[in-house]
C-alpha cells in the first residue's frame, strides 16, 4: 500500500520542479526582455559624427568683384589681356573655432559700349542712372569700374567712389604695374563696402572672448526672424504740456521706407504710444550757468529701467522689441540736455542703449509759455525725431558707418536710408553669426544628450537635428559659392530647426526619472513573484547536486 503513495508523491514533486523550471524560463526568457523593451527609453539616431565635424567647419566667403576697364584706363598692352579672373584670399583673424577666409574673386574685362557711354557723362549720378538700367546684380555682388586717370567724372583730389548701389569707381592708371595697383584699389574698396574683421567680428560677439574685438562690438541685435519696433511718447506733465505728434505720417514718410530696404533681414512690426505721468528715474541737475537741467552721462544706465517698467511691450513678444522714447519733459525740469562724457552737451539731445533701444528729449520752446495759458499746445517735429530715431536704428543693425579708403568719395545712402551694399553686408553678417549659433546650439544638444541616457530622443527632434546640420552646410556652400541669398535662407533655417529641436518639450520628459528611482518603483512588483521562483531554483539545483553525490549500492 505504501508503494502507490511513494509514486504519488515523487511525481507532484517531479510536477513542482517542472513547474518552477517553466516559470522561470517564462520570466527570464519572455518576462525580462519584455519588461526591459517596453520600459526603455526611445532614442532616434542622430548624425553625432557630423555635429562634430561641425566645430572644424572653414567658412569661405567669396565676394564676385567685376573689375570694368574703360578705353585709356590702363595701358593699352594691359588691355590685350582682358578678360581674366583673379582670386583674392585672406583668413579673418579672429579669436573663434570656426574658421573663416574672405575671397574676392575679380573677373576682369573690358567695359561695353553703354557702360562707355554711361561714365563719360558729367556726372556720377548720371552716369549711376544709365548704368542702373540694364540689369539688376544679385545680392552680395559688386562691380568696380576703372575709368582714366585723369577722368572728370570725379573730383581730381579723389581716387575712388563709392555709390549707394553695388557699383564702385577708382581711376586707373598708366603704369607698367597697373593690373597690380589698381587691383589693391578694388580690394580697398571691396572690403569697405563687403566684409571687414569689424562687421564679423560684431556678428559673433557672443562667441569671441571679452578681447578688443568684441569689448565694444556688442552693439548689434541679434539675429531673428521678426523684429517689433515701438514708437513711445512720455508726457510727465500733461497739464502743462498738450504734445501732439503725428506719428502716423513719420512712419509712413521716414521708417516704413527705411523697413522695406531691410525686408531681406526679417520681418517688422511698428506701434506706438503715448505714456503719460511717465518721468525717469534719475533726477536732473540744475545748470545755474545756462539755467537749465541736465543728465550727465553716467546716470543715462539708470533712466532706461523705471521706464521700461511702463513700456509693456516686450512681456508678450516672440521677437525682439527695439524702443524709441520721445520724452518732453516737465515744465519743472526744462529745459533739458544731456552731457557725454566730458560734460558737453549732445548735439542730438538723444542716447541710445545696444539692443533695446533708444530715448530723446524733446524740449519745449520757451516762448511758448509766455504766448498761452497752460497746458501749452507742442507740435512735435517728426522730421528732427525720425532723423536721430533713424540713425540709432542703423547703429542697433550694426550698419555704421563704412571704413573708407584714402581719399574716397561716398555718395551716402538714398532717401530710404540704407545702401543696396550696406543691406548685403548686413546679410553678410547675419549669414555668419546664424551658422556660429546653429554650430554652438547642436554641439550643446550633441552633447546634452550623450550625457544623459534618460533623454527621448523622438523621431521628429531627430529630424530637426539632421535639417539643421543638412542646412549649416548647405549655407556654407552658398558663402563658398558667393551666393548670398540663398545662404542666408540656409542659415535662417539652420537656426530655427536648431533651436526647435534644442527647445523641444520632449527631451525634459524623463530628464529627472534616472534609474535608481526605476529600480525603485519595479523592485516591489517583481520581488515578491520572483522569490518563489527563485528559492524554487536553488532547491532543484541542490535535490540535484545531492543526487549526483549519493553512493550507488552494490551487491
Amino acid at each position: 500500500m505504501a508503494a502507490p503513495g511513494a509514486a504519488a508523491t515523487d511525481l507532484e514533486v517531479v510536477r513542482g520542479k517542472r513547474a518552477a523550471l517553466f516559470f522561470a524560463a517564462v520570466a527570464i526568457v519572455l518576462g525580462l526582455p519584455l519588461w526591459w523593451k517596453t520600459t526603455e527609453t526611445y532614442r532616434a539616431p542622430l548624425p553625432y559624427s557630423e555635429i562634430s565635424g561641425l566645430n572644424a567647419l572653414q567658412l569661405r566667403l567669396m565676394v564676385p568683384v567685376t573689375v570694368v576697364f574703360t578705353r585709356e584706363s590702363v595701358p593699352s598692352d594691359d588691355q590685350e589681356k582682358l578678360p581674366f579672373t583673379v582670386v583674392h584670399e585672406r583668413e579673418i583673424p579672429l579669436k573663434y573655432k570656426m574658421k573663416i577666409k574672405c575671397r574676392f574673386q575679380k573677373a576682369y574685362r573690358r567695359a561695353l559700349d553703354h557702360e562707355e557711354e554711361a561714365l563719360s557723362l558729367g556726372s556720377m549720378q548720371e552716369a549711376e542712372t544709365m548704368l542702373a538700367e540694364p540689369q539688376e546684380q544679385a545680392e552680395g555682388s559688386l562691380t568696380v569700374y576703372v575709368i582714366p586717370e585723369h577722368s572728370s567724372l570725379l573730383p581730381q583730389d579723389m581716387m575712388s567712389y563709392i555709390g549707394p548701389e553695388r557699383t564702385a569707381v577708382v581711376r586707373g592708371i598708366m603704369h607698367r604695374e597697373a593690373f597690380n595697383i589698381v587691383g589693391r584699389r578694388v580690394i580697398q574698396v571691396a572690403q569697405a563696402m563687403s566684409l571687414t574683421e569689424d562687421v564679423l567680428a560684431a556678428a559673433l560677439a557672443d562667441h569671441l572672448p571679452e578681447d578688443k574685438w568684441s569689448s565694444d562690438k556688442r552693439r548689434p541685435l541679434k539675429s531673428s526672424l521678426g523684429y517689433e519696433i515701438t514708437f513711445s511718447l512720455l508726457n510727465p506733465d500733461p497739464k502743462s504740456h498738450d504734445v501732439h505728434w503725428d506719428i502716423e505720417g513719420a512712419v509712413r514718410r521716414y521708417v516704413q521706407p527705411f523697413l522695406s530696404a531691410l525686408s531681406a533681414a526679417g520681418n517688422f512690426s511698428v506701434d506706438s504710444q503715448i505714456l503719460y505721468y511717465a518721468v525717469l528715474g534719475v533726477n536732473p541737475r540744475f545748470d545755474p550757468a545756462s539755467s537749465s537741467y541736465y543728465l550727465a552721462a553716467h546716470s543715462l544706465p539708470h533712466v532706461i529701467n523705471p521706464v521700461e517698467s511702463r513700456l509693456g511691450s516686450s512681456a508678450a513678444s516672440l521677437y525682439p522689441v527695439l524702443n524709441f522714447l520721445l520724452y518732453v519733459p516737465e515744465l519743472a525740469h526744462s529745459p533739458l540736455y544731456i552731457q557725454d562724457k566730458d560734460g558737453a552737451p549732445v548735439a542730438t539731445n538723444a542716447f541710445h542703449s545696444p539692443r533695446w533701444g533708444g530715448i530723446m528729449v524733446y524740449n519745449v520752446d520757451p516762448k511758448a509759455y509766455n504766448a498761452s495759458k497752460l497746458p501749452v499746445r507742442v507740435e512735435v517735429d517728426m522730421e528732427q525725431v525720425m532723423e536721430v530715431f533713424l540713425a540709432q536704428l542703423r547703429l542697433l543693425f550694426g550698419i555704421a558707418q563704412p571704413q573708407l579708403p584714402v581719399k574716397c568719395l561716398f555718395s551716402g545712402p538714398k532717401s530710404e536710408g540704407l545702401t543696396t551694399w550696406e543691406l548685403d553686408r548686413l546679410l553678410w553678417a547675419r549669414s555668419v553669426e546664424n551658422l556660429a549659433t546653429a554650430t554652438t546650439t547642436l554641439t550643446s544638444l550633441a552633447q546634452l544628450l550623450g550625457k544623459i541616457s534618460n533623454i527621448v530622443i523622438k523621431d521628429d527632434v531627430a529630424s530637426e537635428v539632421y535639417r539643421a546640420v543638412a542646412a549649416v552646410q548647405k549655407a556654407a556652400e552658398e558663402l563658398a559659392s558667393g551666393h548670398l541669398a540663398s545662404a542666408f535662407t540656409a542659415s535662417q533655417e539652420a537656426v530655427t530647426s536648431s533651436e526647435r529641436a534644442f527647445f523641444d518639450p520632449s527631451l525634459l520628459h524623463l530628464l529627472y526619472f534616472p534609474d535608481d528611482q526605476k529600480f525603485a518603483i519595479y523592485i516591489p512588483l517583481f520581488l515578491p513573484m520572483a522569490v518563489p521562483i527563485l528559492l524554487s531554483l536553488v532547491k532543484i539545483f541542490l535535490e540535484t547536486r545531492k543526487s549526483w553525490k549519493k553512493p550507488e549500492k552494490v551487491d
